[in-house]
């Protein structure tokens, strides 16, 4: 049963081509033909059930009102281009392609590639400025990934020069070697301003990486969360990248481990894996695993203490955005993602017992709630008065919203909702965090899944050393080769310098 046409990439020529999104024995899933390479078809989501519940919070946004680009040549002019529809919520500036491994499952490496891509401080700093200058709400959000960013000597100022920016969330995505090997570097980067670290962590036993890595890092792991801890960097997220037969069994355990380690392990945020290059239908079908598998091995592996039912897809938090905006009376960032690109919920901990937040709130509820008092036909708009109206009575509705005897007792849940809401981001959010694991996961596309509309909606975006802004999935399988080409000095002609 076909549910709904789209466009989508040829995955020998990558030339646009129309795309089906069908129903089939439960599952949904994305046929296409090329005229010139035939049929393909993949799983797009493994149980259409959880497709149509989180198709239901979809929202739009406006896009940037600035794109570099108008031509609307979706997805090869990515610039950002006038057809995107949701501005840029974390921005990626990969600073390197060096690398201090050699994984096996990786070819984004200078040594692979045979040419050194590594952006000047003036073109990174150029690239935050245009990450700042996006239109009607900067970029707030910026990670530094690579390759491996910390084999650059002057990460620590990079950092910096990011919180100088005013960036509200600067990041890093590392293998965790150089944390796990200096103190001082802890030290030195939580200085600089760096909030949060991505680290890589496949699974709490040596087996996935040797795998993945082609070595047991896992001891180098542990060094490193212990090393952050130290030196103050305490919002570590863990991105364990999920492949079937490597460390799908160890998901369970991976949110224990991060549950054990809540004083410095803030979020789990795990990546199915993409396939790069060419690959036969049959190994796809075996390998692939999408967000409701992810579903699945959660509630299997935590004994039913976090469901599929927990989670929702990240635009669902749109009405938030609309309530801050309603309060400050400025555009705020909107999390208008596709629905089908990524889903998270937050879990309490205590003594021992996993509360998932949707357990003692009705989230559906409250949210709907959060929604009517931020429209503009809502009874309490206006300036300051209707302000304080706003929160008062979003006060008032609170228990019916909120089951007492099922929160966690540790903490004031009333306070601390009503504390992100009047402020958005900064402390509030900074406190939330202190009480909550995030477990998520945000499921990049491949050539043989890739969906258009959800390109257009994707909140997760490159910057380059030409002036673009390009969406993560089209700039992983289109453009990365062409913009470090443009911008690489051969290997050892690098070296030789």
């Amino acid at each position: 049963m076909s549910m709904k046409s789209t466009k989508s990439l040829c995955p020998v020529c990558s030339a646009v081509i129309d795309a089906a999104i069908v129903e089939d024995n439960g599952k949904i899933l994305l046929k296409k033909t090329c005229s010139k390479h035939g049929y393909f078809e993949d799983v797009y989501w493994s149980d259409a059930k959880q497709y149509k519940r989180f198709e239901k919070f979809w929202h739009d946004g406006e896009g940037v009102s600035n794109p570099v680009n108008s031509d609307g040549n979706c997805p090869h002019s990515c610039g950002i281009c006038s057809s995107h529809k949701t501005s840029t919520i974390l921005a990626n500036i990969d600073v390197t392609n060096r690398c201090n491994q050699a994984c096996p499952v990786c070819f984004a490496n200078a040594q692979a590639s045979g040419y050194l891509y590594e952006p000047t401080l003036s073109q990174i700093r150029a690239m935050m400025q245009m990450l700042r200058d996006e239109k009607p709400v900067p970029c707030p959000a910026v990670q530094f990934a690579g390759g491996e960013p910390t084999m650059r000597e002057d990460i620590v100022q990079i950092v910096r020069m990011a919180q100088e920016f005013g960036f509200t969330q600067v990041q890093m995505a590392t293998n965790g070697i150089k944390l796990a090997k200096s103190l001082q570097f802890c030290k030195d980067l939580t200085a600089a301003g760096l909030n949060t670290v991505y680290l890589q962590f496949d699974g709490v036993t040596e087996e996935p990486y040797i795998i993945n890595r082609g070595y047991n890092a896992l001891p180098l792991k542990l060094k490193a969360i212990e090393n952050c801890r130290a030196g103050g960097l305490t919002s570590i997220s863990l991105v364990p990248t999920l492949a079937k037969g490597v460390n799908d069994m160890q998901v369970g355990d991976i949110i224990r481990f991060a549950i054990n380690n809540m004083d410095a392990v803030k979020g789990i945020n795990f990546q199915p894996i993409s396939f790069a290059g060419r690959i036969n239908k049959k190994e796809r079908m075996e390998k692939r695993i999408t967000i409701p598998d992810l579903f699945e091995l959660i509630e299997a592996q935590t004994d039913g203490a976090i469901t599929a039912e927990d989670f929702y897809p990240v635009p669902f938090v749109v009405p938030i955005s609309h309530f801050v905006s309603a309060e400050e009376g400025i555009p705020n960032i909107e999390f208008t993602v596709h629905p089908h690109c990524g889903t998270g919920t937050y879990v309490y901990v205590e003594e021992g017992k996993i509360i998932p937040i949707t357990r003692f709130i009705d989230v559906e509820g409250l949210i709907e709630h959060v929604e009517e008092l931020a429209s503009p036909n809502s009874k309490w708009l206006g300036k300051s008065l209707g302000n304080i109206k706003r929160i008062g009575s979003l006060i008032s509705a609170l228990p019916k919203y909120i089951d007492m005897s099922k929160a966690p007792k540790s903490v004031d849940v009333k306070k601390l909702f009503i504390d992100v809401l009047k402020e958005g981001t900064g402390d509030a959010t900074k406190e939330f965090h202190r009480h909550t694991l995030f477990i998520g996961s945000m499921h990049f596309m491949d050539l043989y899944n890739m969906d258009l509309e959800r390109i257009k909606r994707c909140g997760v975006h490159y910057a380059t050393p030409d002036g673009r802004i390009i969406p993560f999935c089209t700039y992983n399988t289109i453009h990365r080769v062409e913009v470090e080409k443009k911008f690489s000095t051969p290997l050892l002609r690098a070296r030789a310098h």
